[in-house]
């Protein structure tokens, strides 16, 4: 899957779809972030995540900028991520090329 570079890095983990605050409480740390897109409310996940891929947004947006203050690398606008992600599957993020590479299904 590809998208945009939002910060840079690799990092190699299980994903975990947010789709409302109310998943907030179950997110793993060292889970991957996956999200249609994020506002401030959403920063303390970016403390337990060990990446980030978002379906919109882009380099200024929120979900770049705390992963890039926070040296996790992210992937934006990665359009059909929440469709073909699932919980448990272990993804490759590389946000420095904007990738996303599933590594193993569940």
């Amino acid at each position: 899957m590809t998208g945009l570079a939002g910060s840079p890095g690799e990092s190699e983990g299980e994903v975990f779809r947010v789709l409302s605050a109310d998943d907030f409480a179950k997110f793993p740390k060292g889970a991957v972030l996956v999200a249609h897109t994020t506002s401030p409310t959403w920063t303390p996940l970016f403390y337990l995540a060990s990446a980030v891929i978002t379906a919109s947004g882009g380099p200024l947006s929120h979900g770049a900028v705390t992963a890039r203050e926070m040296g996790i690398p992210a992937v934006m606008a990665v359009r059909d991520c929440l469709s073909r992600l699932t919980n448990g599957q272990r993804v490759r993020v590389d946000g420095s090329r904007g990738r996303v590479r599933l590594v193993q299904e569940t």
